[in-house]
């Protein structure tokens, strides 16, 4: 052992020599007897045996040398000799001691309640119980000059019984900090190990860097100066090198260089602390004059003005404080510890003692677990690097270990892990958690396998989401943050479990809760779900559809849910009993025939408005005897068929945006049909396939994909545009499937979502794969030669670097730049009649369905809702052979008979249940074709006799079939 700086008291445990030393002494009083740890105090000194005993010596003023001997040599603490003492630490006037039963025994100075015995009493001569912690496990104990600190193993994470002397920085902060604040500075350092002085604090990092901040009246900073410093400064003279302990005395601090096996001293020297041999501060490091400092320095303490450090000549190498002490810290949470608590809840009847597993794996959590071995990232830095951005956790080995714990044989010590969170960790979960790495529980409790239990539901899940939504906005964006890194199997588990929880809250929920309990529940289920879709909309885990919940529609009455979303959103209702939770408010995981159902009841209820608005105007017109002043309720087009374009025009051009809003009646000139919605559905189809016809030069077709898109040299008016824009708004308010052919990018941009190189492939296939795309996959620098690609409209080359922004520019082009005034005339008249909130509550597939249909076919669902006439029935012989030779057909062949049948080869969004076809028997011979009436849905077919003929005439029929015609 080697000791130096002052032995006015004794405290260097060299005998009676009472001057200062200035050079590191070899001291052989413990000289194989196995002393393991010395801890230093103000003006006294404890050296704890291997064999659990303790010896002290220095100044007793205060009795903290547990005995009443002068203090010149050390001596045993008779009053421990019953004890194994596995710890010791000193305040400035008082000792701790902690047995291998994790009991604290105190004595010395205790005025400031410094003992934690519940008094205050001037001095404590011999070792006394700390009875407060009786029911605590103690692994830890750790003194100041005038308070404690216990790290317990039991339910409470830690205790600190009294913080009696505040001392201030006042040149330093403009105000003391009565709580814990972060050093932001050494955030990315990767601070392990620190030390503090009386007013001055040190750092050292993985890298072996040393970082000195705080009070440097002394030089104890290292600096080459006595400046105070507020922020965490680096020992520039140490660079280079790397520090392996480091250890801060009152005004002074050592570091060792294990390299060299240097200890370097700077600060106070007013009584040789420094060892370096001559009087006279330090500030900057300066080696410490011995030979005995080549040897392997293991571990010590200094403090105020004395040092001693243990010299075990049968050692390698030095202990680095870097290391992580096992021995001195909580043991990794590994399939031993589990198994261990599981034997303990098997075998002990003590409630206590049974209830410590469970309580321990909360105090690993809530103590922030992530530290732990089995948690963190061992193999790199990643723990260090955790941030806003970074959570530095390995959820691989979280889930290992809870994996492990939901094996039949801990199913014990899992529901009482499940208890300590319910009742403990989840309730006391913060708004503002006081670091960004305290946010990694969040992280840890997604991977709990209880959470995915239904009967875990409303004790656990819904609570962690009700927490997790509590959060202040900027923890809230850390974990935002943090779920747009996790592995995609995390986030998708995370989702399937509450949508899982919306089921169950439809389903079962309303038994188990009172009302107001259920709402705040549901509604939190429903807000997390929302938090994850906004940031799924960012991170792509999972496709949009993902967070579709199918049973939602037949769980609950979508039509009936809008209604009372619009009249609470419009405030028309308020004291009506409607439930506060509407799913409409959350559209994300409705799918499109939901929406659907949304929009066509919105327009309904818009329908209704604009009937009754005229209904209320014709009473009023009546009452003032002005009749002729009266409104139609509905919105009625007088067209002809041969001047179908242009009559279309001239009507709409008469009404307001109003009467858009009305329910839509067509009459055809001359014809008496009444439009119970074939008509409606058949004018429709003659206009828009008049509208499409090349003959206009509106829409450029791309015969590779048979898709149109907007003409950039176009001659018709823009007011042609805005009529087929209106149409397309009517034909969906509506309810009309109309077959326009385009692609998925004009609904995009009617949705403010920028169409991408996807979209340009679905349009035109050859030009987006062949060229563009290649231009991007290319990583030769010879582009221009290879594609010879200059596009002048914006004057860009093609160069190495300027590929993408070459791509982006031409697609802008393509998209929006060239037919501008042609896409802004049709939006117009779009949205002028299906604009609003509703519309955007759709993603672009979703309103490209609801337009023109999809291919969700079921071709069993179509034969099951057929409809039949005349002679036909479901078991007619003609009928059961055309079905024969339907399902027979190709995909196709039968998409071809839905375009003859219908006028359209995709089938409503609703499904195929809502496209109910009627076949009708005909007196016509067998050599007659079968024939369409597309308006209706139906097919007029004769009496075939056979297999082959039906099949033959059903052929010919679709395959002749060019488009829409009447008979």
């Amino acid at each position: 052992m080697l000791c130096w700086g002052n032995a006015r008291d004794g405290q260097l445990g060299i005998g009676v020599e009472r001057h200062p030393v200035f050079e590191p002494r070899n001291c052989h009083v413990f000289s194989r007897r196995g002393l393991i740890e010395v801890a230093c105090g103000g003006q006294h000194t404890l050296f704890l045996l291997h064999d659990g005993s303790v010896y002290t010596c220095g100044f007793n003023g205060c009795r903290q040398l547990g005995h009443n001997k002068d203090g010149s040599f050390p001596e045993l603490v008779g009053a421990l000799d019953t004890q194994k003492i596995t710890m010791v630490s000193c305040g400035w006037a008082h000792s701790m001691a902690v047995n291998e039963q994790g009991q604290v025994f105190a004595w010395g100075a205790g005025d400031r309640g410094q003992l934690g015995l519940g008094t205050a009493e001037n001095a404590v001569r011999i070792p006394r119980l700390v009875k407060r912690l009786c029911d605590h496990s103690i692994s830890q104990v750790m003194c100041g000059n005038q308070h404690c600190i216990a790290l317990s193993r039991g339910k409470k994470q830690s205790v600190l019984w009294l913080v009696a002397l505040k001392l201030s920085h006042p040149s330093l902060l403009s105000s003391d900090r009565a709580v814990p604040c972060h050093v932001k500075f050494l955030r990315s350092q990767k601070v392990v190990y620190i030390s503090c002085g009386d007013e001055h604090t040190a750092a050292l990092t993985k890298d072996g860097g040393l970082f000195t901040f705080g009070d440097g009246s002394w030089g104890q900073l290292g600096h080459g100066s006595t400046n105070n410093e507020l922020l965490p400064r680096r020992v520039l003279e140490l660079m280079g090198t790397e520090v392996s302990q480091v250890a801060c005395g009152r005004h002074h601090t050592l570091a060792l260089v294990p390299s060299s096996s240097m200890v370097y001293a700077f600060g106070c020297n007013s009584q040789g602390q420094l060892g370096t041999g001559i009087l006279g501060d330090a500030r900057s490091p300066f080696p410490i004059k011995t030979s005995f400092l080549s040897g392997n320095l293991q571990r010590g303490e200094i403090h105020v003005n004395h040092a001693l450090r243990l010299f075990l000549q049968n050692s390698i190498n030095p202990v680095d404080f870097r290391v992580i002490n096992i021995s001195k810290s909580l043991s990794p949470i590994n399939y031993e510890r589990l198994n261990s608590w599981r034997l303990k809840l098997m075998y002990n009847t003590d409630s206590s003692v049974a209830n410590a597993p469970e309580s321990e794996l909360y105090l690993r959590l809530v103590c922030d677990g992530t530290y732990f071995d089995l948690f963190v990232f061992s193999s790199d830095d990643t723990h260090f690097k955790t941030n806003p951005k970074i959570p530095g956790i390995d959820l691989n080995s979280v889930r290992v270990l809870f994996e492990c714990l939901s094996k039949p044989a801990f199913s014990g010590l899992l529901e009482q892990a499940s208890t300590s969170f319910e009742s403990l960790l989840i309730p006391q979960l913060p708004r503002s958690p006081p670091d960004v790495e305290a946010m990694r529980i969040y992280l840890i409790l997604s991977e709990y396998p209880a959470l995915q239990d239904s009967k875990n539901y409303i004790r656990l899940t819904i609570p962690l989401a009700m927490a997790i939504l509590r959060l202040d906005t900027n923890p809230s964006k850390v974990l935002d943050n943090w779920w747009c890194f996790v592995d995609g199997n995390v986030f998708t588990r995370m989702v399937d479990t509450y949508k899982s929880i919306v089921v169950f809250m439809l389903t079962g929920g309303k038994t188990l809760l009172v009302p107001v309990f259920y709402d705040n529940y549901f509604l939190a289920t429903l807000q997390l779900l929302e938090k994850l879709h906004k940031v799924n909309l960012k991170a792509n885990h999972v496709e949009y559809s993902h967070f579709y919940i199918p049973d939602v529609t037949s769980l609950v009455d979508i039509q009936e849910d809008y209604l009372k979303w619009f009249l609470s959103k419009a405030e028309i209702v308020s004291e009506i009993d409607f439930p506060s939770v509407n799913l409409c408010a959350f559209p994300f995981i409705l799918n499109a025939q939901a929406k659907t159902t949304m929009l066509q009841t919105d327009a309904e209820l818009q329908m209704q408005m604009a009937v009754s608005g005229a209904n209320l105007h014709n009473v009023f017109m009546l009452l003032t005897l002005e009749p002729h002043l009266a409104r139609n309720p509905y919105l009625v087009l007088h067209v002809r068929r041969n001047h179908l374009v242009s009559d279309t025009l001239r009507e709409l051009t008469m009404y307001t945006d109003v009467d858009l809003k009305k329910p839509l009646k067509v009459i055809f000139d001359g014809e008496e049909a009444v439009d119970a919605g074939g008509v409606t559905k058949e004018f429709f189809l003659l206009l828009l396939k008049e509208l499409m016809d090349p003959v206009y030069g509106m829409f450029t077709h791309y015969k590779d994909s048979n898709l149109l898109w907007f003409s950039d040299t176009c001659f018709v008016e823009q007011n042609w545009f805005h009529l087929i824009g209106v149409i397309c708004g009517l034909a969906i308010y509506n309810s009309t499937v109309v077959d326009l052919h385009f692609p998925l990018a004009l609904y995009k941009k009617l949705l403010d979502v920028l169409p991408k190189l996807e979209d340009f492939k679905e349009l035109s296939p050859t030009e987006a794969r062949w060229s563009l795309q290649e231009l991007l996959d290319y990583e030769g620098e010879d582009v221009e030669e290879i594609f010879l690609l200059n596009f002048s409209v914006y004057l860009l080359s093609v160069f190495v670097r300027f590929r993408k922004e070459f791509v982006e520019a031409y697609l802008r082009y393509v998209f929006t730049d060239s037919v501008s005034e042609q896409y802004s005339a049709f939006s117009s008249g779009f949205l002028k009649v299906c604009g609003g909130e509703i519309l955007a509550l759709f993603q672009p597939s979703e309103l490209m369905a609801m337009v023109v249909g999809n291919n969700n076919y079921n071709w069993e669902e179509m034969e099951k809702n057929a409809v039949y006439k005349g002679e036909f029935s479901a078991t007619h012989p003609t009928v059961r052979l055309f079905w024969e030779v339907f399902h027979e057909f190709s995909l196709e062949k039968k998409k071809q008979f839905l375009l003859f049948l219908t006028g359209s080869d995709r089938i409503p969004i609703h499904g195929m249940e809502s496209l109910r076809i009627v076949i009708q028997s005909t007196t016509a011979e067998e050599h007659y074709l079968p024939v369409a009436h597309t308006c209706y849905n139906l097919l007029d077919m004769p009496r075939y006799q056979t297999k082959e003929i039906l099949r033959r005439r059903l052929t010919q029929a679709v395959e002749q079939y060019e488009g829409f015609s009447l008979v």
